[in-house]
Parts: structure tokens; sequence; C-alpha cells
């Protein structure tokens, strides 16, 4: 590899990853809404939040801005984004975020980051494939979910719209759960496999 692609695989101030790092603060302050109840701003929050995590995939492969950089950054921010907006959920009982769901959530996204690194910094390619994406894609409904919810509950006729969601987002929250063990699973197999070539 020449100096000048090892160079911008290294670069992180294009505009992919100034969107993956803007989900940082974009963090700070979802999390501030959950403590405070701020459900409807909260919900806006995590919708900017996503959108920027839609965006900055489509720039990179658009304007071939993809880097080593950006490949790693896009899901670190995710999991801070992700991952602390279900420890923040749990005091929050109408939010239906059980200790031990956390506790999965968490602790697969621990395993399976340390994994790519090992795996990555042996010089094989470990990314997201489909089953990583769905769980991405049902955390994300479960939170959005949440604070939809948590909002209607603040309007006084909204009772019966919320009768009718709440048990629709508890089987949203039970598939993530699957979701996320099973692509768990899924990439340690990939991992093994890979380590025993």
């Amino acid at each position: 590899m020449s100096s000048s692609v090892a160079t911008s695989q290294l670069y992180l101030w294009n505009v992919p990853n100034l969107l993956s790092l803007s989900r940082l603060p974009l963090a700070i302050v979802l999390f501030a809404c959950i403590a405070h109840s701020w459900w409807a701003v909260g919900l806006a929050v995590f919708v900017v939040a996503m959108f920027t995590d839609w965006l900055d995939g489509w720039w990179a492969r658009r304007f071939n801005q993809l880097t080593l950089v950006g490949r790693n950054l896009d899901p670190l921010t995710d999991k801070v984004l992700i991952g602390g907006a279900f420890i923040f959920l749990i005091p929050v009982e109408t939010a239906g975020v059980a200790p031990w769901m956390v506790t999965v959530v968490v602790c697969r996204e621990l395993l399976i980051t340390g994994l790519r690194g090992i795996v990555e910094a042996a010089g094989a390619k470990f990314g997201a494939d489909w089953f990583g994406k769905l769980k991405t894609v049902l955390q994300s409904a479960v939170i959005t979910g949440v604070f939809l919810l948590q909002t209607l509950r603040e309007l006084p006729d909204a009772a019966e719209l919320v009768r009718f969601l709440t048990p629709v987002q508890t089987l949203l929250l039970y598939a993530m759960l699957v979701a996320t063990v099973g692509s768990g699973l899924q990439y340690a197999v990939k991992a093994v496999r890979l380590f025993s070539r």
C-alpha cells in the first residue's frame, strides 16, 4: 500500500467520519432527554442520529470516502448511542427494558467489537452482514418505539393507541434480543472459522 493510500485510510476529517462523530454529542443530548423525561425531544434527537448513521454510509460509498477509521468509528458511535440509550432506559418503568436485556445487548457489543479488532488486526475482514444489520435496525426500532410510546402517554387522548402499540413494542423488544444473540453467535462462529484456517 502506498503512503498516500495509507494516509487516506487513516484520515479522520472527512464528511462520513464527521457525521459519525456527530452522534457522540447527539448521544449526550439523548441521554439527558431520557433522564429528564423529554420524550418528544428525545424522539427527534434519535431520529436525527439515525439519519446521520444512514447518511455517513451513503456518503462514503457515493464519494469513495471509505476509510479504515470510518469502518471502526461508525459502529463505535452507534454502540455508544444505542447501548447508552438502553442503559438510561432501565429506570423508566413503562419502557419495559429490564437490566438483563441491557446486559445481553452490551455484552454482545463488547464481545463482537473485541473479536472484530482481533480479526482485523490479523489482516482479515470482519464487516457487518445482514443479521448484524437486522439487529441494528431492530435496536433502533425498539428505542424509537419507547420514545414514541412515552410521548403518547403524555397525550390525554392517546390511551387507546398506547394500548394497541404496547404489545407491538414488546414483540419488537424480544425480536431485537433474538437478533442480538443470534447475530453475536454468528459472528463468533465466523471468527472461529477465520482463526482455524
